[in-house]
This record gives C-alpha cells, structure tokens and sequence, in this order.
C-alpha cells in the first residue's frame, strides 16, 4: 500500500477553522487519498473520510473519545463525566440508560409534546413582524423535552433555558464570543439541572416515574453507585441540549421546502409517502456536524498504515455523507435516493455511525427523525407564513452552520384547511 499522504502545512488549524466542513474532503481529493496525516493544534492527526474509514473509527472498543476533541467543544457538547467519555462497558451500561428512555412509546409521546407546543406558538409567532425560524423552533423543542422528561419550566423561564441549550450546540465549533457565550450559559444551566436532582434524590420534587429526569437521577453505574450529582447533571442536559439541538435539523428542512416547493406541496396535500426520505436527504444534504473524533485504544493496521496506541483520528461526517462514490450526485437534494435505502450504517452518518448499542452513534437519532417528520407535516400542511427577502446561504466555514438569516418568517397563521398550509 501506498505511504498515508502528509499534509506539508506545519500545523493546520487555521486552515481547518477558515474551511470548517470541506477541510477533510477537499485535501483528501488534493491528496488523492481518503485519509491523510496532519497537524492540529500542534498535534498529529489522521484525518479520513468515507465508508471504509467510517467502519474503522466505529469498530467497536477501538478507539475512544477521550482527549479526541479541543476542551472547550468537549466541554458544551458533553462535558466531564459523561456517557461520552466511558469505553467498554462502562459505556455500554451508561448508553443502555438513555437508549431506555428511546422506545416507540417514549419517542411518540416526545413528537406529540413538540406539535402541541408548536401550535401553542402559532399565536405568538403570528402577532410578531418577524419570526426567526431557528430561535422559534429551539424554544418549542425546549418547551417540550422539559415537559417529556419531568423537569419543571416555568412560563417565564421557557425562553432562556433556549437560549441555554441553543448556545452550547451553536457555540461548541465557534471561537470568540460565541465560545465564551456558550461557556457561560452551559455554566448556567448546570447549576439549575444539578439542584433539581438533588431534590428529586432528596424528595423535595416528585418527577414521572420513567421519565428522564427520574431515570438519570436514580441510575446506578456497575459499581451500584448513583452518578455524582454532577454528573448525572451533566447527563440529563445530554438528553435535553440534543433535543433541543434538532432546531437545527428543523431550519435546514424548512428551507429544503422552501426551495423544493414541489416538496411542501405534497406534504401539504396530505402525501407522507415520502416524508421518511425527505428528512433522511435534509440530513444527508445539510451540515449538521462536520467530523468525530477518536483515540485509538489498541493499535491496528488499516490499509498498511499503523495507528498506535493515542493516535488521533478524525471521521469526516459531512464529507462522508457527501462522498460521489455513495451517493453518486451528493450536491443534489434528492429524496428520492432513499427509497429502498439499505440502512448502512456506516455510509450514511450525520450523527455518527455503528451501533447505537454497543458504539458512540448517537442514542437519540430515532428521535431526531421523528421530531423532523413532525415539524415538517406542520410547517407544510399546519401552517401558512411567508418567506421574505433574506440571506440563506449557509456558510460552511462556520460550525456548526446555519443559514446566514437563520430563516425569518413573516404573517404566520395557521392553515384554514388541510389544502392551505406552507409558504
């Protein structure tokens, strides 16, 4: 086999930070390659990209997330103590506590939840002279999961704990001001999810049986110890920041209707035929996250490369979805490649890839796409609203990315009839 290429820049991190999304890609077609050898942070990195390179990195017990990511994005998307930071079985028996909470039942009763929350809002939303979709959208998905996993939310708390959750995702491949934003806010709503399991542990708040928050608070790792109440802290905000987080996913599938109108169309006439594969292509087509991280636990060989013992490695998420040998005209929106879809689990991976058991894919992508297929019935046959002048092109330096405007809509109402709804 030929030698892996090397990048020749010293280090690359400002490269990676001005290219954000295509960085791995892009010098993975230079190279000719789909993996190469860098710097990041003054640090050697593998980077790769593809099918192939995604059944290495989640071959089960190979590699870990542990130093596989800078602190500060480690820090707001999972922080210290989490699920995310366990192996073997450690991990195996922490990941079976949130897939508990993802049954049929569970993921329905959450979905419902969202589409009442959501035509609760339509009121607001239509006496405003502008409603921007992805702020509107986190603080439904916020309202709700709250709701779902018996944490309490006040009326007038309802907004910021949003814009708490919204800011850990959206801050988490930022620098500057939105690192620091996202930092700050975290803080903030560890402080209010740890108190409120030191009542349920204390019996001071009574939560649902069954619900997140009484799972989480009550689970027992091997050693038969309740989680430190910092980190069950941490991860009942492991449940609620990702829910949140599908806002995101929400923004991107409201502009997919918004530029393939003949989507929103049959959407709005009552045809779900395809409504699966729409959501499945929004998250194939769009930028959700860009690369995961790993470190290798037991070196291997891959393709006459040796990764030792603590090599870092990086997957190419976006790229990987967006790879001409999969998907054959990647940069076409086109649900239509879904149809009949094998369900690969490791060529089709914005939320990662392997098993959601016994890997790091993530426990909660079933949701996602349910939570995604409802939000789209309601924008396309629920509601009417209008989609001004504005800037949607997405930036795919920043990460993660949104619409520049984050979509601004305008004269919501909802749809006199089942033939009257979208924009």
């Amino acid at each position: 086999m030929a030698p892996i290429p090397r990048d020749p820049s010293p280090d690359s991190t400002l490269a990676l930070l001005s290219e954000g999304y295509t960085f791995i890609s892009e010098r993975c077609r230079r190279h000719r390659s789909d993996r190469f050898e860098t710097r990041l942070m003054l640090q050697r990195a593998v980077c790769m990209t593809g099918e192939e390179a995604a059944r290495v990195l989640y071959e089960p017990d190979r590699f870990t997330r542990r130093g596989a990511l800078p602190l500060t994005a480690l820090l707001l998307l999972q922080d210290l103590g989490s699920v995310a930071l366990l192996d073997r079985d450690a991990h195996r028996w922490r990941k079976r506590m949130f897939l508990s909470l993802m049954t049929p039942e569970g993921i329905g009763r959450l979905a419902d939840l969202t589409a009442d929350h959501w035509r609760a809002a339509l009121g607001t939303w239509g006496s405003m002279d502008a409603v921007v979709l992805d702020d509107a959208a986190q603080e439904v998905l916020c309202r709700a999961v709250c709701q779902w996993a018996g944490v309490p939310l006040p009326e007038s708390e309802a907004g910021r704990r949003a814009r708490e959750f919204g800011a850990m995702f959206d801050g988490a491949g930022g620098v500057g001001p939105r690192l620091w934003r996202g930092m700050l806010l975290r803080s903030r709503a560890e402080r209010w999810i740890r108190v409120l399991v030191e009542q349920v542990r204390a019996g001071k708040l009574a939560v649902p049986e069954g619900s997140a928050a009484h799972v989480v608070a009550w689970h027992r790792d091997p050693d038969g110890e309740l989680l430190k109440p910092g980190h069950a802290a941490v991860e009942l905000i492991n449940v609620l920041r990702p829910t949140v987080a599908v806002a995101r996913f929400v923004t991107f599938a409201a502009l997919a209707l918004h530029e393939q109108p003949e989507w929103r169309h049959r959407f709005e006439a009552g045809d779900d035929g395809d409504l699966e594969p729409f959501v499945q292509e929004v998250r194939r087509f769009y930028p959700f996250f860009p690369f995961v991280g790993g470190r290798v636990l037991k070196e291997f060989d891959w393709r006459g490369h040796r990764f030792a013992r603590g090599t870092w490695a990086l997957l190419d998420l976006y790229g990987t979805d967006h790879d001409e040998r999969i998907w054959g005209d990647p940069e076409v929106f086109r649900p239509e490649r879904f149809r009949g879809w094998d369900g690969s689990a490791f060529s089709f991976i914005p939320q990662g890839g392997g098993d959601h058991h016994t890997g790091h894919r993530c426990a909660g992508e079933r949701l996602t796409i349910e939570l995604m297929k409802r939000a789209v019935r309601l924008l396309a046959a629920e509601m009417r609203y209008d989609v001004p002048e504005q800037d949607l092109r997405i930036d795919l330096a920043r990460m993660p990315a949104v619409p520049n405007s984050r979509l601004v809509i305008r004269n919501v109402r909802p749809a006199r009839s089942p033939g009257e709804g979208g924009g």
